[in-house]
């Protein structure tokens, strides 16, 4: 109980439980609810990685749905837990694995109380679907078979900046001019937009019932996803060729996504293979239970997805999630979409606030800690472009906020001890990010994460990327090894300084 200065006492808001915090839909939720002021605890393997992510006053707790006895802990006082968890990106059975997972979380929930799981899954009707998705119609069931009620939402594709579905076609209709198109592309489907699932989700928070339902979620409309590459070629602009062919397997089909979309093959194969089956709303029950809710037609959804991607990078990426991580290439980055991505992380003993400490200060008359002449080379270039070049240095040799320019970038974002994002400035074919990340580890150290994300345009802005990459290795390696050298060295100095004093 939480008492006020009224003599009668308040009671404390239910307690939430979110497992899958780390991944895209959870990630976005576990925003939302932290917004509403619920009372949130988030279950992750590695707690430290999370911390930094979540609100004050949402816990973070170990747990794993892989080990019961983890998840007694986690449990424990919860009314309401989100079943956001998924395996198909992980190697072995998937199926298997999430069914053992969900017996494991059921049993967990029914001993610990909880007075009910909100499950996301996925539609599908009849005897024939993909391993995939009658994957996800089990995971439901055996949730079901725990005893304790479920509210089960089914969606079709998700279309959202980040997803996997919209960075699949994104990839698809922004690099091919012509597409040969499979029987898949016209299997029906219901697109949903990210925002009306998350609705649903929150929506289910305040919505009583005592025994388990099944709602089918979708847009507005029916389409295909040749139909939604058509929606995003139009509102793109873009003039694509499409030509029907009668084969190509999906095993063929995941190899060639492999190619130009982010998809990875394991992950793409599983995809494709449950595009055979219609995914449409066949019971309009969530309309009627929710009515405050009226979802996106499929040409709002792309757009919503499109400005997300235009005003920022995306908020959270399918590939967020540990069991989507696919091989890391070698030389070039990972595609992302059509965008190419390069991250590296170095650990260094210390703090967040040590670690993060040289980041703040970084650029303008200090420099970038690595070859700071290839830096000013850089921005004399820019200049003779017509770009600002690094003239414009920073407006405090310390302090940052949202908004600042430094030199050729602008602060996106700013979270102190944790998070900075650039946006760059200066002239490129595409727009580019640099983040850093600082987070703490379980082994008492800190992660330092830099991230260089590139979205370019056409071909001359993929030549731009693969042109400078070998020099960008060099230039960020060194960056991110200077940072933690003189995070180090302040440190160590600051000590010496205590001890003297």
């Amino acid at each position: 109980m939480v008492r006020t200065g009224h003599t009668h006492p308040v009671a404390a808001p239910p307690l939430v439980l979110l497992t899958g915090a780390t991944g895209y839909i959870g990630g976005r939720l576990l925003k939302l609810l932290e917004g509403r002021g619920a009372r949130v605890r988030c279950m992750a393997r590695q707690p430290a990685r999370l911390v930094a992510r979540v609100g004050g006053a949402t816990e973070v707790v170990e747990g794993d749905v892989a080990d019961y006895a983890s998840l007694r802990g986690a449990l424990a006082a919860v009314d309401t837990a989100y079943y956001l968890v998924h395996a198909m990106g992980s190697a072995g059975s998937f199926r298997e694995q999430d069914r053992a997972w969900a017996e494991n979380f059921g049993r967990a929930a029914k001993e610990a109380g909880v007075r009910r799981i909100i499950y996301l899954g996925g539609l599908g009707h009849g005897d024939d679907l993909s391993e995939h998705l009658a994957s996800r119609q089990e995971v439901g069931d055996v949730l079901r078979a725990s005893g304790v009620p479920i509210l089960e939402f089914r969606s079709g594709v998700i279309i959202g900046s980040g997803s996997l579905s919209f960075a699949m076609v994104r990839a698809l209709v922004e690099k091919l001019p012509v597409m040969i198109t499979p029987r898949w592309v016209r299997t029906p489907t219901q697109p949903i937009s990210v925002r009306d699932v998350l609705d649903y989700l929150i929506a289910a928070l305040d919505h009583e019932t005592h025994e388990s339902v099944i709602y089918e979620i979708g847009g507005a409309d029916q389409t295909s996803y040749l139909g939604m590459m058509k929606a995003y070629a139009k509102q793109r602009g873009l003039r694509r060729l499409f030509v029907p062919v009668p084969f190509l397997t999906p095993w063929l089909s995941s190899r060639w996504l492999g190619l130009v979309t982010p998809v990875y093959a394991r992950v793409g194969r599983k995809l494709i293979e449950g595009l055979r089956n219609e995914t449409v709303v066949t019971d309009d029950r969530a309309l009627r239970d929710f009515p405050g809710i009226q979802p996106a037609d499929t040409a709002e959804a792309v757009a919503r997805a499109l400005k997300a991607e235009d005003d920022r990078v995306a908020e959270t990426r399918w590939s967020d999630a540990r069991s989507s991580f696919g091989t890391v290439r070698r030389w070039g980055g990972v595609k992302f979409g059509s965008r190419l991505v390069d991250s590296r992380v170095v650990k260094a003993p210390g703090t967040p606030a040590q670690m993060f400490a040289p980041i703040q200060r970084i650029g303008g008359k200090r420099g970038w800690y690595y070859g700071t002449w290839l830096w000013r080379v850089r921005g004399f270039i820019d200049l003779l472009c017509g770009g600002p070049g690094l003239r414009r240095g920073r407006r405090h040799p310390v302090d940052l906020r949202q908004g600042d320019t430094l030199d050729f970038w602008r602060v996106e974002e700013f979270e102190a001890d944790h998070l900075l994002r650039l946006y760059a400035e200066m002239k490129v074919p595409g727009r580019a990010w640099l983040q850093f990340e600082v987070t703490p580890e379980a082994d008492g150290q800190t992660a330092i994460r830099q991230t260089a994300v590139f979205d370019p345009i056409g071909l001359g802005g993929l030549l731009y990327w693969y042109g400078v990459y070998p020099l960008h290795v060099l230039v960020f390696r060194g960056m991110l090894n200077g940072i933690r050298k003189r995070a180090l060295a302040d440190a160590s100095a600051a000590t010496q300084s205590r001890a003297a004093g």
